[in-house]
């Protein structure tokens, strides 16, 4: 019977471990790598941009500040849950809504949707150790160009 104990008590700290460094590696500051990111068609930020992700009840809170492409500082918020359903965001021009869909523990999609058409789809990948972050977005701009960029960032 001890034995069986113990046995359990270790896959029980196994399970609740997996779980905390899974969070983790999706929360934290992270800071975009212009030089590793890709734009196309482009252009890239002309500056900086921070994300700080934080933990939520069943998801997480973005807030990204910024300069874009024209040189103008932006910022963003917003927080949704890991269930798919639409939450607002506040401070971007080209989406009103973001839902949230954990694919696994070091995989996020968004899909981003302006007056109810999506516009954007986030493929987010973080790797394993939680140093680094891969977002792929896909989707038709509000001139009807269809882009794809990649973008690479670095925990703070």
């Amino acid at each position: 019977m001890k034995r069986i104990m113990v046995v359990l008590g270790a896959m029980v700290f196994c399970f609740a471990v997996n779980g905390v460094f899974a969070a983790d590696v999706f929360t934290g500051n992270w800071k975009l790598n212009l030089a590793k990111s890709t734009y196309d068609p482009g252009p890239p930020p002309k500056g900086p941009v921070f994300t700080k992700i934080e933990a939520i009840p069943g998801g997480l809170k973005f807030t990204i500040d910024g300069v874009n492409a024209q040189g103008k500082p932006t910022h963003s918020e917003w927080s949704g849950k890991f269930d798919g359903k639409d939450n607002p965001v506040e401070g971007t021009p080209t989406r009103d809504t973001a839902a949230m869909t954990k694919i696994d523990d070091y995989t996020l999609e968004t899909v981003n949707k302006k007056d109810g058409n999506v516009t954007s789809v986030i493929r987010g990948e973080h790797s394993r150790d939680g140093k680094t972050r891969t977002l792929t977005y896909t989707g038709t701009n509000p001139r009807g160009v269809e882009f794809k960029n990649v973008t690479v960032w670095e925990k703070l």
